[in-house]
């Protein structure tokens, strides 16, 4: 999110989180994590398009795309204990976008999930009573720890997958006219979020870029 707030000024990002102390310690010049670029980037951009708050509820309303970035553990009891991804807290996150939601959101996975996640996503945010619609765009990360603004500023590939209708067409282009700020549109790749062609380029973008940042 900062890398959007650096590459895109007319943007404007705001991160939730409802970990008080975190957020202090991003609003602060002691930075809660360390990654080399990071401090200049937050620094640069903190108070005139990023921001960082506790308040979820009216971030949500202001929102027009959400990106979802949550913890997706291995699941360590019932059906697929120590094989299947454990979905309680992008669940959660869908659930809260669901409820408080007011107007049409774009949101985006950005975790690593099985495929049909976003089916059981739009099942939560049909729950919606304010009449909003959503469009779940996934948008998993490749990045390596000491190398993540790099990776992020010059990434081999970025892939967004979403449905193959008009409304997930339109959700696709607009996540992608973010990333083209500064991003070639070659490298940009996008499909259908249903199919297993997504699996596909995130298994093999993997086998790329492990052996990059390990190497």
């Amino acid at each position: 999110m900062a890398i959007i707030a650096k590459m895109a000024p007319s943007i404007r990002v705001t991160i939730v989180d409802m970990n008080a102390v975190r957020i202090a310690a991003w609003n602060s010049d002691d930075l809660p994590i360390y990654e080399p670029g990071l401090d200049e980037i937050v620094k640069g951009t903190r108070g005139k398009n990023l921001f960082f708050t506790t308040d979820v509820k009216h971030s949500i309303i202001d929102a027009d795309i959400i990106f979802v970035a949550v913890n997706t553990p291995t699941k360590d009891y019932g059906v697929g204990a120590g094989k299947a991804s454990d979905l309680k807290y992008i669940e959660s996150v869908a659930r809260t976008i669901a409820e408080v939601s007011t107007t049409d959101k774009i949101v985006v996975e950005k975790s690593t999930v099985p495929v049909k996640t976003a089916e059981t996503l739009q099942e939560i945010f049909a729950s919606n009573t304010h009449g909003a619609k959503f469009q779940v765009l996934s948008n998993p990360e490749f990045l390596a720890e000491g190398t993540a603004i790099s990776d992020l500023l010059n990434p081999d590939r970025v892939l967004i997958g979403g449905e193959s209708t008009v409304e997930g067409q339109k959700a696709i282009e607009a996540l992608v006219s973010i990333y083209a700020h500064w991003v070639p549109k070659e490298k940009i790749l996008t499909t259908n979020l249903w199919s297993s062609e997504l699996s596909k380029l995130v298994a093999n973008a993997f086998l790329g870029f492990f052996p990059f940042c390990c190497g």
